[in-house]
Protein backbone atom coordinates (compact mmCIF):
# COMPACT_ATOMS: atom_id res chain seq x y z
CA UNK A 1 0.00 0.00 0.00
CA UNK A 2 1.38 3.39 -1.16
CA UNK A 3 0.03 6.72 0.72
CA UNK A 4 0.53 10.51 -0.70
CA UNK A 5 -0.30 13.65 0.58
CA UNK A 6 -2.35 11.39 3.77
CA UNK A 7 -4.41 9.38 1.00
CA UNK A 8 -3.61 6.28 -0.01
CA UNK A 9 -2.80 5.91 -4.15
CA UNK A 10 -5.24 4.09 -5.98
CA UNK A 11 -4.08 1.57 -8.53
CA UNK A 12 -4.72 1.18 -12.35
CA UNK A 13 -2.93 0.61 -15.67
CA UNK A 14 -1.92 3.78 -17.32
CA UNK A 15 0.54 5.56 -20.82
CA UNK A 16 3.54 6.68 -19.33
CA UNK A 17 5.88 8.41 -21.76
CA UNK A 18 9.74 7.75 -22.01
CA UNK A 19 11.10 10.34 -23.83
CA UNK A 20 8.89 9.75 -27.13
CA UNK A 21 7.96 6.00 -26.48
CA UNK A 22 4.07 6.16 -24.81
CA UNK A 23 4.11 2.97 -22.79
CA UNK A 24 0.57 1.87 -22.32
CA UNK A 25 -1.11 -0.31 -19.67
CA UNK A 26 1.46 0.44 -17.15
CA UNK A 27 0.39 -0.81 -13.18
CA UNK A 28 0.79 2.44 -11.84
CA UNK A 29 -0.52 4.28 -8.47
CA UNK A 30 -1.72 7.75 -8.78
CA UNK A 31 -2.69 9.77 -5.58
CA UNK A 32 -6.41 11.32 -5.84
CA UNK A 33 -5.38 14.46 -3.97
CA UNK A 34 -2.42 15.70 -5.41
CA UNK A 35 -2.62 13.27 -8.77
CA UNK A 36 1.19 12.12 -8.49
CA UNK A 37 1.77 9.00 -10.70
CA UNK A 38 4.25 6.33 -9.30
CA UNK A 39 4.99 3.08 -11.30
CA UNK A 40 4.14 0.17 -9.43
CA UNK A 41 6.77 -1.05 -7.23
CA UNK A 42 6.34 -4.88 -8.63
CA UNK A 43 6.95 -3.81 -12.09
CA UNK A 44 9.65 -1.07 -12.18
CA UNK A 45 12.01 -3.09 -13.25
CA UNK A 46 10.37 -5.00 -16.20
CA UNK A 47 9.21 -1.34 -17.09
CA UNK A 48 12.99 0.24 -17.22
CA UNK A 49 13.93 -2.38 -19.49
CA UNK A 50 10.77 -2.08 -21.54
CA UNK A 51 11.25 1.63 -21.87
CA UNK A 52 14.40 1.44 -22.84
CA UNK A 53 14.09 -1.54 -25.64
CA UNK A 54 11.03 0.74 -27.14
CA UNK A 55 13.06 4.22 -26.64
CA UNK A 56 16.06 2.42 -28.65
CA UNK A 57 14.10 0.46 -31.26
CA UNK A 58 12.77 4.40 -32.33
CA UNK A 59 9.30 2.62 -31.37
CA UNK A 60 6.17 6.02 -30.72
CA UNK A 61 3.76 3.34 -28.50
CA UNK A 62 4.27 -0.17 -26.84
CA UNK A 63 2.08 -2.24 -24.68
CA UNK A 64 3.15 -3.28 -21.85
CA UNK A 65 1.00 -6.20 -21.07
CA UNK A 66 2.39 -7.90 -24.58
CA UNK A 67 5.98 -7.97 -23.11
CA UNK A 68 5.60 -8.41 -19.50
CA UNK A 69 3.20 -10.65 -17.76
CA UNK A 70 2.29 -10.36 -14.54
CA UNK A 71 -1.07 -10.53 -12.74
CA UNK A 72 -2.29 -7.88 -12.81
CA UNK A 73 -5.40 -8.33 -9.97
CA UNK A 74 -2.18 -9.78 -7.69
CA UNK A 75 -0.42 -6.28 -8.29
CA UNK A 76 -3.46 -4.08 -7.01
CA UNK A 77 -4.31 -6.84 -4.15
CA UNK A 78 -2.07 -4.03 -1.41
CA UNK A 79 -4.08 -1.41 -3.00
CA UNK A 80 -7.17 0.32 -0.86
CA UNK A 81 -9.07 1.64 -3.71
CA UNK A 82 -8.52 0.79 -7.77
CA UNK A 83 -10.34 2.53 -10.66
CA UNK A 84 -12.71 0.31 -11.18
CA UNK A 85 -14.93 1.42 -8.31
CA UNK A 86 -17.20 3.85 -8.10
CA UNK A 87 -15.27 7.42 -7.62
CA UNK A 88 -17.86 8.41 -4.78
CA UNK A 89 -16.86 5.20 -2.76
CA UNK A 90 -13.14 6.07 -3.10
CA UNK A 91 -13.14 9.64 -2.07
CA UNK A 92 -15.86 8.60 0.71
CA UNK A 93 -12.85 5.93 1.78
CA UNK A 94 -9.65 8.36 1.30
CA UNK A 95 -12.10 11.11 3.80
CA UNK A 96 -12.15 8.53 6.26
CA UNK A 97 -9.00 7.59 6.29
CA UNK A 98 -7.87 10.87 6.46
CA UNK A 99 -10.11 11.61 9.35
CA UNK A 100 -7.95 8.52 11.17
CA UNK A 101 -5.44 9.89 10.76
CA UNK A 102 -5.79 13.54 11.44
CA UNK A 103 -7.61 12.01 15.16
CA UNK A 104 -4.07 10.58 15.50
CA UNK A 105 -2.12 13.64 14.69
CA UNK A 106 -4.16 15.21 17.21
CA UNK A 107 -3.85 12.40 19.77
CA UNK A 108 0.44 13.12 19.40
CA UNK A 109 0.05 16.45 18.94
CA UNK A 110 1.38 16.43 15.48
CA UNK A 111 0.25 20.57 14.30
CA UNK A 112 1.50 20.55 11.33
CA UNK A 113 0.74 16.88 10.20
CA UNK A 114 -2.84 17.66 11.32
CA UNK A 115 -2.38 21.30 9.06
CA UNK A 116 -1.67 19.37 6.03
CA UNK A 117 -4.34 16.49 6.72
CA UNK A 118 -7.07 18.93 6.87
CA UNK A 119 -5.94 20.62 3.57
CA UNK A 120 -6.11 17.41 2.00
CA UNK A 121 -9.86 17.10 3.36
CA UNK A 122 -10.91 20.04 1.73
CA UNK A 123 -9.52 18.87 -1.21
CA UNK A 124 -10.75 15.41 -1.12
CA UNK A 125 -14.18 17.43 0.68
CA UNK A 126 -14.56 19.23 -3.05
CA UNK A 127 -14.01 16.30 -4.94
CA UNK A 128 -16.72 15.08 -2.77
CA UNK A 129 -19.37 17.52 -3.42
CA UNK A 130 -17.75 17.74 -7.74
CA UNK A 131 -18.77 13.90 -8.21
CA UNK A 132 -22.29 14.69 -6.17
CA UNK A 133 -23.22 17.62 -8.34
CA UNK A 134 -22.30 15.35 -11.39
CA UNK A 135 -24.37 12.83 -10.72
CA UNK A 136 -27.43 14.81 -9.58
CA UNK A 137 -26.89 16.76 -13.53
CA UNK A 138 -26.82 12.96 -15.01
CA UNK A 139 -29.37 11.97 -13.11
CA UNK A 140 -28.15 8.74 -10.82
CA UNK A 141 -28.98 10.38 -7.31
Amino acid sequence: MSFCCGASMIGTNGTLKHFRTHIHNVPILFCPVCHRVEIHHGIENEYEILAEYAHGDGASEVDFLEYVEQDGLALFENCVNNENEDPLDVVSNQIDMALDLLSFAAQIEDEAWAAELKKRLGVLGQRKMKLRQRRTSEGYC
